[in-house]
């Protein structure tokens, strides 16, 4: 893709963004999302590949569907209450719809459909800002209407997300699918707790993002797409494939790692809201998760293929690894230890 053209939807994803999380106005923030949905467009499909054209076209009708949904939801609420303001959102059947809407956005269950197939079509880079920067505009929405949302109807979709998105992993033989499983599951923890400590939310995306893109940054390096690619690829940069390893299980949550802390703070406070059947049932359900990161880890560090791979090996990566992972990749496993000041930040 030529440079300008890239530079033109970069800028425009971080405009699309920063409109959404600083507007008080409905119309403003429908306006963000939808900036944000025709920038990312081209980035999807612009390897020109059917895989990818089917992506952006599926991308697209569902993102114009959910921003329909929320302009819908905006304009029944001020015409019951009088009211553009977002944090104002008082009338039942707005809420319910908006809680659709930005499930559909975000790829909650039971609109989770579209997302494993997207980030499937996507490059390694497209798939990191589907997973991360797009899923921020609409959390944001839900941290400012959170007040006014339905508590058991979150609390089901998350559940619903969470056992979908480890049971569905578990069969999956493609990275970027496993991820796209990871992403439905970890927002499953989020919707868990928005009602009750929405700031814990924002938290645990901030960790989920910095997890993820660690791992998304260190499979472009090695360029593994698939488990059995993944095999081989210990050989190319046994250092940056023996973090990788970390990074996985600090994105399962293990205790001594990063991914654990948010994990713990949701448990915490689901039993502080006397929800200890939901913590308990999310809890198990990560097991499932566990189970697909552990695989990962498995394949990236130990194995090595007993059958020949129909792919030419590689056994030097090209170029070296940039400083951005190293950073990204000992804050994504050594922040634990810092959680009291995380929590007095917050």
């Amino acid at each position: 893709m030529n440079p300008h053209a890239t530079l033109i939807f970069s800028l425009s994803l971080l405009l699309g963004t920063t409109i959404t999380i600083s507007s008080n106005h409905w119309m403003m923030a429908w306006m963000g999302l939808e900036i944000n949905t025709l920038a990312i467009l081209p980035l999807i499909s612009k390897s020109h590949h059917p895989r990818a054209i089917e992506a952006a076209i599926k991308y697209f009708l569902v993102q114009a569907t959910a921003s329909t949904l929320v302009l819908f939801s905006s304009t029944i609420n001020a015409w019951f209450t009088g009211q553009w303001d977002i944090t104002q959102l008082s009338h039942p059947t707005s809420s319910l719809l908006l809680t659709t809407a930005i499930a559909m956005k975000l790829g909650l269950v039971p609109f989770h459909f579209w997302f494993p197939e997207v980030l499937q079509g996507s490059s390694l880079t497209t798939a990191l800002l589907l997973s991360t920067m797009m899923k921020f505009p609409p959390i944001t929405i839900l941290f400012l209407t959170s007040p006014s949302l339905n508590p058991t109807l979150l609390t089901t979709m998350a559940i619903a997300s969470a056992a979908l998105g480890g049971w569905m992993g578990l069969n999956q033989t493609q990275t970027r699918k496993i991820l796209a499983f990871s992403s439905i599951s970890h927002l499953g923890w989020m919707a868990t707790i928005i009602v009750y400590d929405p700031k814990l939310t924002l938290l645990t995306f901030y960790l989920y993002t910095l997890m993820t893109a660690t791992i998304f940054i260190t499979l472009n390096t090695t360029k593994v797409l698939k488990l059995s690619t993944m095999m081989t690829s210990w050989t190319k940069a046994p250092v940056l494939n023996t973090t990788l390893m970390l990074a996985l299980l600090s994105l399962a949550g293990l205790p001594p790692l990063t991914g654990f802390l948010p994990k713990w703070l949701i448990i915490q406070e689901l039993t502080k809201q006397e929800m200890t059947a939901t913590a308990t049932t999310i809890a198990m359900l990560s097991l499932l998760g566990l189970f697909f990161y552990l695989r990962l880890a498995y394949y990236s560090t130990i194995t090595l293929p007993p059958n020949s791979t129909n792919h030419m090996k590689q056994w030097h990566i090209d170029k070296p690894t940039p400083a951005l992972t190293a950073i990204l990749m000992s804050l994504s496993t050594l922040l634990l230890p810092l959680s009291p000041m995380i929590l007095t930040a917050i």
